[in-house]
């Protein structure tokens, strides 16, 4: 049986990794990107989980595996830019700069074919638990990789009440930050850039969305969801789920 071809867009946007956790769905993401080329490949953030990796070393083949994968990308020409989030915040240190054909920066700006500028940035900055208060976020990150693992030990309570980690991660960040404006805010420093869109990851929750004139992207993340955000050859976005069905 032959292996069907990958299939090609102009750009692809993938977040929230989160390598060095139990919990990244690396197999997912090699498959995914097994089935599907680009011209252009944004890393939005939180490749690697700095935070879990400092607590204790843990690591897969299938995570080098990801790495190899994507350097490999580069060596064929795809353009690949690297805009770390607040997990792989030291990969900051090297904005600027081209390291194995992958470009670092901070945030970036991608036109799509049909014209429309879209700022493309983590998001962390916006995040006021983040910035006010770093301590509180590193608890949240513990309490979450928790979750995930009792997640996964409940798989009857999943099928009958939905993703329990997810839930539990929703009513935390509702209750120490700003996420129903999350949206709103993204948007707006689209507005400031002039930019007809923004493209971001950091909360976990992939959405197309038009906000005043502004459309708000957020990619999702290979941890629970297994999203991406593509744009097709004739200037189209889509979110593609990779998850329950592949």
């Amino acid at each position: 049986m032959t292996t069907p071809a990958p299939k090609n867009f102009r750009a692809i946007w993938i977040s929230d990794i989160h390598l060095g956790t139990p919990a990244c769905q690396a197999d997912r993401l090699l498959d995914f990107l097994k089935h599907h080329d680009s011209d252009y490949l944004y890393l939005v953030g939180d490749v690697f989980d700095g935070w879990r990796l400092k607590r204790g070393w843990f690591w897969k083949q299938s995570y080098n595996d990801v790495i190899q994968k994507i350097l490999r990308r580069a060596r064929k020409g795809c353009r690949i830019t690297y805009i770390p989030g607040n997990h792989d915040a030291f990969v900051r240190d090297y904005s600027g700069l081209q390291l194995g054909g992958i470009t670092i920066c901070n945030r970036t700006e991608h036109t799509t074919v049909d014209g429309r500028r879209l700022l493309v940035l983590h998001g962390d900055e916006f995040d006021g638990v983040v910035t006010t208060a770093r301590w509180l976020a590193h608890l949240g990150s513990v309490m979450y990789d928790f979750t995930i693992w009792l997640n996964r030990g409940f798989n009857r309570v999943r099928r009958l009440f939905g993703s329990l980690s997810a839930w539990l991660k929703h009513q935390v960040k509702n209750a120490v930050m700003f996420i129903d404006r999350f949206e709103e805010v993204l948007a707006h420093e689209a507005k400031h850039h002039k930019a007809d869109g923004v493209v971001c990851g950091h909360i976990h929750r992939a959405a197309i969305r038009d906000l005043g004139g502004v459309t708000y992207y957020n990619t999702g993340d290979w941890v629970e969801s297994c999203t991406a955000l593509v744009e097709h050859v004739d200037g189209s976005m889509e979110i593609i789920n990779w998850s329950q069905n592949h």
